[in-house]
This record gives C-alpha cells, sequence and structure tokens, in this order.
C-alpha cells in the first residue's frame, strides 16, 4: 500500500486530500509547517509527497531544496494557490516532479499521482487505462471521445468528467458532495444547483435512462 506525505495546513483541503486518497486505497500522513514536511520527506518511509508552497515554519521551496539537497529521489507534487509561469518554473527547477493550483479536481491529481508512482516502479505497475464501457456508453481517456451505441457524442469538458466519475462507479449511488467534490473540487458552493444542471446535460446527450436519480441520496449510471 503507498503512503502518501501530505504537507498542507489549509484544514479543509487536508480532509479533501485524506478522504479522497483513502478511498483509493492510499495511507496518508498529514503535517502542517514546513520543518516537518522536510525532516519527514528525508526518510523512506513515503512514497510520494503533496507539498502546498505556502507552509509556516519552512515554505515549500525551501522544503523542496532540504529534499533535494540530501539527494532524496521522493516524487513531490506541488499543490498551491500560487499560480503564475514564473512560480511553476521555480518549483519544478527546484525539484518538482510536477505542479497544480488550487482550486483542483481530485481525479486530475489523482491521476498525476498514479503517473508518479508508475514511473517509479515500472516494473510493478498495470497496463494503464485508456477507456471506459458501461453497456452502451463508451469513454476514451486519451481523446476525450464519447460514444453511445457507436455514436460520437460531444460533450464539454465538465460534463465528459462528469460522466467519467459515473462511469468509474457503475450502479453505485453518488451523492451530490461527492460530484461536487471530484468534478469541481474542493472549493465550490454547496448550495449550487449545477449538478442538476449537469445532469440534465447528460441525459440530454447520453439517454434519459442512462442515469437515475436515487431520491434523498444521489445519481447512479445504470448499466
Amino acid at each position: 500500500m503507498n503512503r502518501i506525505l501530505i504537507a498542507e495546513d489549509n484544514p479543509h483541503i487536508v480532509d479533501f486530500l485524506k478522504a479522497g486518497l483513502k478511498a483509493h486505497g492510499f495511507t496518508t500522513l498529514v503535517v502542517e509547517d514546513g520543518h516537518q514536511a522536510a525532516e519527514l520527506a528525508r526518510g523512506s518511509d513515503f512514497d510520494l509527497l503533496i507539498l502546498d508552497l505556502g507552509l509556516p515554519g519552512k515554505d515549500g521551496l525551501e522544503v523542496l531544496q532540504a529534499v533535494r539537497g540530501q539527494g532524496e529521489c521522493l516524487p513531490i507534487i506541488v499543490l498551491t494557490a500560487r499560480d503564475g509561469v514564473d512560480n511553476t518554473v521555480t518549483a519544478l527547477e527546484g525539484g518538482a516532479n510536477d505542479y497544480m493550483t488550487k482550486p483542483f479536481r481530485f481525479e486530475e491529481l489523482l491521476a498525476r499521482i498514479k503517473v508518479q508512482l508508475r514511473d517509479r516502479h515500472p516494473t510493478h505497475s498495470p497496463p494503464s487505462e485508456t477507456r471506459l464501457q458501461v453497456g452502451h456508453l463508451s469513454l476514451d481517456l486519451l481523446t476525450r471521445q464519447a460514444w453511445v451505441d457507436g455514436r460520437l457524442v460531444e460533450l464539454s469538458a465538465k460534463e465528459f468528467v462528469l460522466a467519467e466519475v459515473l462511469l468509474r462507479h457503475p450502479m453505485q449511488v453518488m451523492s451530490k458532495e461527492q460530484l461536487l467534490n471530484r468534478v469541481w473540487g474542493y472549493d465550490y458552493d454547496p448550495g449550487s444547483n449545477i449538478i442538476e444542471v449537469y445532469i440534465r446535460h447528460l441525459r440530454r446527450k447520453l439517454g434519459n435512462d442512462a442515469i437515475e436519480t436515487v431520491r434523498g441520496m444521489g445519481y447512479r449510471l445504470r448499466s
């Protein structure tokens, strides 16, 4: 089981990361300051570090310098609110393997984590999944195309991600909060009706019976 070190001081983001990673079989340890992050990342107890740049005590760039200065090759994904090319270049040149800005989608972060772990342990990695199919619905994860009964269907970026989440959990009821978390990330308005709007869009494109509403619980894809 892969162990992930999370260096983040925002409790809302920490809870979001811990819940999502646990659901996908990862174990996590959270630290809230840069000194702890640098100390723990120098050991061999973790398979990957998720690093915020705005940490107290020692910021993320200093953590990168401390870890890489010791020759540690632990994969590091920077996750920060600092956007812009300069920040990205500085982090990557400082030794980060990847860089994501907040707000972020968990599904994208998960994909990037898997890439880093696959590259670190290539002989133990299963073939990457590039296509999802449930019943008459098929998604190509590389080309971001969707088909219904062999007919190409045009989906927007968010429609595709919502369909992907549902296809990954066929016949499983997904709550509105779960869908918001996975498609729109942690930074969403829980009072929004955006899920209902996009479910209507998908039903119109994939078929009215493709997605079932489970009253009081959420939605599920019918196989």
